[in-house]
């Protein structure tokens, strides 16, 4: 079963874009991992989800992950209420939710029909030019024949 981890921050003022940057030039290989975002939350907050393969990677990986936050740690404000400078929660993922299909718009549709009517158009004007011919042909036979 898969697991996130989830982590909020709040960045000490003209530190946002320093604090990004750490988190897109990170090299990380934490074992388990699937992929994550770093997501701007309001100003100066940010949140980080991760996803992984299991709640177990994610608990083997915690002394990287605090490695990284020790990187940035000078670039964070307290949260206040006893939290420090982080608020992470994880956790085993209990439903799965996925995106509904895919719903053609009314626009796609139209556009798509035109598409199919303009070839429909083209074969039936080449169908009726080859009768033409073949019957313009025809008469030119007729014609030497008689």
């Amino acid at each position: 079963m898969t697991a996130f981890n989830v982590v909020r921050f709040r960045v000490k003022a003209g530190s946002e874009q320093r604090f990004i940057d750490v988190h897109r030039n990170l090299k990380h290989n934490f074992k388990g991992f699937l992929g994550g975002g770093l997501i701007k939350t309001g100003d100066q907050t940010f949140c980080m989800v991760g996803e992984w393969r299991s709640f177990k990677a994610i608990v083997a990986a915690r002394p990287a992950m605090i490695g990284v936050l020790d990187s940035v740690r000078d670039l964070l404000e307290d949260l206040g209420g006893g939290l420090g400078v982080t608020d992470p929660v994880s956790g085993d993922v209990v439903v799965k939710l996925r995106a509904p299909a895919k719903v053609k718009s009314k626009a796609k549709s139209k556009a798509k029909k035109k598409a199919k009517a303009r070839v429909k158009g083209k074969e039936q004007n080449k169908a009726t030019r080859q009768t033409r011919r073949q019957e313009a042909l025809a008469v030119l036979q007729i014609g030497r024949h008689s």
